[in-house]
């Protein structure tokens, strides 16, 4: 269950907020998840298995990083 979520990652939901957004920033991890609206800030707690059903797509914060990228480019 959401093994990849991560603090400051972007979940996009199913359905929009009543302010318009269908994103929303996770600011607490634990037994419950911490949200936030990036439309309008109003943050919400919900279950593991609640945002599992509601959540579309998440985006991570940071890519991860690959074996291809270089740690210092050459210019």
């Amino acid at each position: 269950m959401l093994p990849d979520l991560q603090l400051k990652d972007t979940v996009r939901m199913r359905k929009p907020h009543p302010c318009g957004s269908i994103e929303w920033k996770v600011t607490r991890l634990g037994a419950d998840i911490g949200l936030e609206c990036l439309g309008c800030g109003r943050r919400v707690l919900l279950t593991r298995r609640e945002l599992m059903r509601r959540a579309k797509v998440i985006i991570p914060a940071t890519p991860p990083e690959g074996p291809d990228k270089e740690a210092n480019p050459k210019s």
